[in-house]
């Protein structure tokens, strides 16, 4: 039950710490090319992360080891899902809007459903199916029906890519888990997402200008970098650990609830009472997930039932 209670608390902080990237990234896109962008979070994230890591290693007393398989594993996460993945979101919602990254890429946790049930063999239950689809009918609401998605083919496409890839994150992060710390996963996998953006941030500054004279962008690049990159992967990573994937994802969904709300506060999204119906069926949807888990059984030894049959005499 605990252990449930705080990957809950992990996964809902991890992604309303994204519904506030999409606001963040929006207004800084403006000045910074989006794989730049990406590059800077890295580099902040990493040394943060390291830091952190290296801190509780020495107060521990031990040193993080990893095998050789297992850094072929954190290399394949930094590149699909902290490479592919955020390069994508931010592509994505430069060619689209606040609004519209956060409904597509919560399409995630459907995904994470389906890769589940095959890597990592998690059954395919009424509840979760139930789940989603009712998390996915708030969305909806939450973002309105008429939403203009077809305006942003391109950006749209690109972040239902974005959704794909991170839902793959999301299980292999699950596999990794059973063997690493998260704090060692996600520190090195965002080390390799580093490495593999490098390239496209040299390409990409080519025909492109930077600007990072205002101390607003300054402030919104460490925001993107310590709070939706260092913080929100760790916290993410540290609740698909302690969760089911398939229910863990669900808490995605929290995103475009803190993403429309932000968007209405800041950038003047038009925000309803669809965002207050949507949010109940997201939260309804969560609830059935998470709740009503059945114990399992425990077989009592035969002697364990002789110490309870002289404890009751």
């Amino acid at each position: 039950m605990r252990q449930s209670l705080v990957g809950s608390i992990c996964l809902s902080l991890a992604a309303s710490m994204w519904g506030g990237m999409y606001v963040v990234s929006k207004y800084v896109l403006d000045y910074i090319p989006p794989l730049t962008l990406v590059w800077m979070r890295y580099a902040i994230a990493f040394v943060f992360l390291f830091v952190v890591l290296k801190f509780i290693d020495k107060k521990r007393g031990n040193v993080s080891v990893i095998k050789r398989n297992d850094w072929l594993l954190i290399a394949w996460i930094g590149f699909i899902g902290y490479f592919v993945s955020i390069a994508f979101q931010f592509i994505g919602t430069k060619l689209s809007d606040a609004h519209t990254g956060a409904l597509i890429t919560s399409a995630t946790p459907a995904f994470v459903v389906i890769f589940a049930r095959f890597i990592l063999k998690e059954k395919l239950t009424i509840k979760k199916i139930t789940s989603v689809l009712l998390a996915s009918l708030g969305v909806a609401f939450v973002i309105g029906w008429d939403t203009q998605v077809g305006n942003y083919l391109v950006g749209s496409i690109i972040l239902v890519a974005a959704a794909i890839t991170w839902a793959l994150l999301s299980v292999y992060v699950k596999v990794a888990s059973k063997r690493l710390a998260s704090l060692t996963i996600t520190t090195y996998a965002v080390l390799f997402a580093f490495v593999f953006t490098t390239p496209a941030m040299v390409w990409e500054l080519q025909s492109n200008d930077l600007h990072v004279q205002n101390i607003l962008i300054i402030l919104g690049v460490f925001y993107l970098g310590v709070v939706s990159t260092a913080g929100a992967f760790f916290l993410w990573n540290k609740g698909m650990e302690l969760m089911d994937a398939g229910i863990g994802s669900l808490f995605f969904f929290f995103q475009p609830l803190v993403g429309s709300f932000l968007g209405w506060l800041l950038l003047k999204e038009k925000l309803d009472v669809n965002f207050f119906i949507g949010g109940f069926f997201i939260l309804t949807g969560v609830v059935i997930a998470t709740s009503f888990q059945k114990k399992p059984l425990v077989k009592i030894s035969t002697s364990q039932k002789s110490i309870y049959k002289t404890l009751l005499k």
